[in-house]
């Protein structure tokens, strides 16, 4: 999955995103999905659930790419 995700405000929680993108189902998996070290934001394991992304950034595991981009942009 490739997907591309505008982005409304400064930025979204990582757990939030990947609900939102439907990497999973629920904020509880993507905080699992997330603890256990299957996410990558700019190429870099991220552990913190919550890490702020913001404009620019990519987040990847295995099967998905997400770039984050700023709306209307």
């Amino acid at each position: 999955m490739n997907e591309t995700f505008e982005l409304e405000t400064d930025y979204i929680p990582l757990c939030d995103l990947l609900k939102y993108c439907g990497v999973t189902e629920t904020g509880g998996q993507a905080k699992h999905f997330i603890a256990d070290g299957n996410v990558l934001v700019d190429g870099e394991v991220e552990l913190r659930k919550t890490c702020k992304i913001r404009n620019g950034q990519v987040v990847t595991g295995d099967g998905f790419e997400i770039r984050v981009v700023a709306a209307g942009a």
